[in-house]
């Protein structure tokens, strides 16, 4: 009886201990390598969708000046009353990326900072990117679009594909936000140039600055990551280069179980 209560203990004792780890936020400062891949799949998963539609499904922005404009067409004198394509995609990529955005919301209550939200959120997108690339490549449409009037996509599959890919992005955008770091939200990286401008120790090179260095990171992972994806889409095509997209998701969601806690206040 002694040995099977000391057993159970030592059980209690573990998971305790696992929930504790799990549950520990992590160190923002020592968040640089998971973040950076963040800002690499904001440039790939972008590379796949504009190169086929010329949407950007991280980047709302111009999907919200898109649909502005698409209203102010009822008002210039053609009466052109046509819900576009363009327009439709631009709508769609907005309002599941807000959706994608609102799931975030789970992290409050798991700690928005904790390995455990960072691991699931993470492999969340992950699960949205593979249902794009199936979506994808059921749908049977091609990859890459040769003009603007004419886009790859158009069918209903394709539609599914542009909210699960947008969808990944908002979710990412806010845990990218509130680890509150010099990544900032890992897909917007107009603020994030701006910073690097106005940063007073822009041109002090000889040594490290982790608010510069940490924004050209940024930068420099987001490049990457899109000529990379495109790199493969020429290669693979969308729906198998969305998938290396969920591999890749998946490591960093493993990844962040390894980044050292923060420390405590002393």
């Amino acid at each position: 009886m002694s040995d099977k209560r000391d057993l159970e203990n030592n059980d209690s004792t573990t998971l305790t201990s696992l929930r504790k780890y799990l549950f520990t936020d992590v160190d923002g400062e020592k968040s640089s390598a998971p973040l950076s891949a963040y800002c690499f799949m904001t440039g790939f998963i972008d590379s796949v969708c504009f190169s086929a539609i010329f949407v950007w499904c991280a980047f709302q922005t111009g999907n919200t000046v898109q649909l502005s404009l698409a209203l102010a067409r009822l008002f210039n004198g053609q009466h052109d009353r046509s819900f576009h394509l363009a327009d439709q995609q631009a709508l769609c990529s907005l309002i599941t990326f807000i959706f994608g955005a609102s799931i975030a919301r789970i992290g409050d209550k798991m700690g928005c900072k904790s390995r455990a939200w960072l691991c699931l959120g993470t492999f969340i997108q992950a699960l949205f990117t593979m249902a794009a690339a199936i979506a994808i490549w059921k749908s049977g449409q091609a990859s890459v679009a040769d003009a603007r009037a004419d886009p790859a996509w158009s069918n209903t599959l394709s539609f599914v594909c542009i909210g699960f890919m947008s969808a990944s992005m908002g979710l990412q955008g806010i845990m990218g936000k509130r680890t509150n770091t010099q990544f900032t939200t890992t897909v917007v990286l107009t603020t994030t140039w701006c910073e690097l401008m106005a940063e007073p120790k822009l041109f002090e090179l000889r040594r490290l600055v982790n608010s510069r260095d940490h924004k050209i990171m940024a930068i420099g992972s987001l490049f990457l990551g899109g000529f990379l994806g495109r790199a493969l889409l020429d290669t693979i095509g969308s729906a198998s280069t969305l998938g290396v997209g969920a591999g890749l998701r998946f490591i960093i969601g493993i990844w962040w179980l390894f980044i050292p806690a923060k420390a405590a206040k002393k």
